[in-house]
């Protein structure tokens, strides 16, 4: 006699969740990736870059560079753990994309339009996480759950 293994539907909760989780982790990335970029522009002093007098959080552009592409790699680095569905990824994702908020609104003069962008990228990533409840997995690509 052969036993049949049958999985549990998931949810409506669930299927928001892993949504929610898949959102912020590519969502989490693409940020990443741009301050990765950003922080390149920067370091090479492009001119794409405004400068403005007499700002109180003022840095040399190089510097928001280097802030721009450590946070960039570190956010790449958290998303591939979102994806991987691990708890440590939830906390230091919204812990990351706080800290791109932070670098995004110190640096507004030197590139506000973008800055503006970033931070809105940053606070639906945080809202994504946040909303989340823990035990949401992902999709395997064999379309099974783990």
């Amino acid at each position: 006699m052969t036993a049949t293994h049958t999985r549990p539907a998931p949810t409506a909760r669930q299927e928001w969740a892993t949504g929610l989780t898949a959102f912020a982790a590519v969502m989490l990335f693409l940020a990443g990736l741009l301050s990765l970029f950003r922080g390149i522009m920067a370091i090479a002093e492009d001119d794409v870059f405004v400068t403005t007098p007499n700002y109180v959080f003022e840095f040399d552009l190089t510097t928001w560079g280097w802030i721009h592409l450590v946070l960039g790699a570190l956010a790449m680095a958290v998303s591939t753990g979102l994806l991987k569905t691990a708890a440590w990824a939830r906390v230091t994702g919204v812990a990351i994309a706080g800290l791109v908020i932070i670098a995004n609104f110190l640096s507004m003069p030197y590139y506000p339009v973008w800055s503006v962008v970033m931070i809105t990228i940053s606070g639906f990533i945080i809202w994504a996480l946040c909303v989340v409840e823990s035990g949401g997995n992902l999709y395997d690509l064999s379309g099974e759950r783990r």
